[in-house]
């Protein structure tokens, strides 16, 4: 195991989350910050830092979890319609002005678009009793392009004051981010993250193919039954934490590969951290980069991940260490 490469990348994405905290635009000193700087600390910087983590650690698990059982090397956790869902019922909610639960509104309305489209997803790529891969990707694409396209319908014929937040939301804004959200996005989070890791050794049998699983002693569609539901509680709790968010659930797990091999055992965890800490510093250039002006943090990652995904492209073998 190379344990040496491990700990650099979870030293680094934790550094990261720390520096976060501090920096932006308005430098907080971490020894001795004055009233104002603890409050902004504690009530607008730590919340939106922890969001960015969370959010960053469910795409960057979701990408490496969906590149196995698919055997798709550029599947990204958004290729199964997953966020599409979640955004347009987001967007449906915030453009309607119905807040019957107030802030929990906007969160709650995303991920039951969430949950919503995996069903569609699920029910489309399932056939003679298996989830087959390439009837879930096609699917996923399929009701992706349907749910964005009226999500683009619902934006360009509203009036409403609340389209610029919604706009914001899609390209995945995290200006409000508050303290009342992180419970609920941790707890489905942490239960998806949960289910990959203890599945790890079946996702190293998946990637090899189903005969070879199937083989080794495991359930190839119980299996995959359970990681696609690990990323759709991943998935649909980032949508509702930050919006769409693309990129990350791609790049995080090849780069990881390139450090600690194909294990799913060490690819998972450490790909979680990795997203969590490039999030983090995605959405602190997107709140100083044009200060006071805030660019969405997911404008900036498809900067990032673009090119990075053209490269992609060109390389061979990316499931090898």
């Amino acid at each position: 195991m190379p344990s040496v490469k491990i700990t650099l990348l979870i030293v680094v994405s934790l550094g990261i989350f720390f520096v976060s905290l501090f920096l932006g635009p308005t430098l907080i000193s971490p020894f001795s910050p004055d009233p104002i700087e603890k409050e902004i600390l504690f009530s607008i910087r730590m919340p939106r830092v922890i969001i960015a983590f969370l959010i960053g650690i469910a795409l960057g698990t979701s990408g490496a979890v969906l590149q196995g059982i698919l055997r798709n090397p550029l599947a990204d956790p958004y290729v199964l319609g997953i966020s599409s869902g979640a955004a347009f019922a987001a967007a449906l909610s915030l453009l309607s002005g119905f807040y019957i639960l107030g802030k929990f509104t906007l969160p709650l309305s995303a991920f039951t678009g969430a949950c919503a489209a995996s069903i569609m997803v699920g029910i489309f790529g399932w056939k003679r009793g298996s989830l087959l891969p390439e009837r879930l990707l096609l699917a996923g694409i399929g009701l992706g392009f349907l749910f964005y396209s009226a999500m683009m319908l619902l934006v360009s014929i509203s009036t409403s004051e609340g389209m610029r937040r919604t706009v914001l939301w899609i390209f995945g804004d995290l200006s409000m981010a508050d303290w009342s959200v992180i419970p609920y996005g941790l707890a489905f989070i942490a239960s998806g993250l949960g289910i990959s890791l203890l599945r790890a050794k079946a996702l190293n049998a998946l990637i090899l193919g189903d005969e070879l699983a199937h083989s080794l002693g495991f359930s190839v569609q119980k299996e995959r039954l359970l990681l696609f539901i690990s990323v759709a509680l991943m998935t649909g709790a980032s949508v509702s934490l930050g919006g769409t968010i693309g990129f990350i659930g791609l790049i995080i797990p090849h780069m990881v590969r390139f450090f600690v091999g194909a294990n799913s055992r060490y690819v998972i965890p450490v790909s979680a951290l990795c997203g969590g800490g490039f999030l983090c510093i995605s959405d602190l250039i997107g709140k100083t980069l044009l200060s006071p002006m805030e660019i969405p943090a997911g404008i900036i990652t498809a900067l990032i991940g673009s090119p990075y995904f053209l490269y992609l492209l060109r390389r061979r073998d990316v499931f090898q260490g």
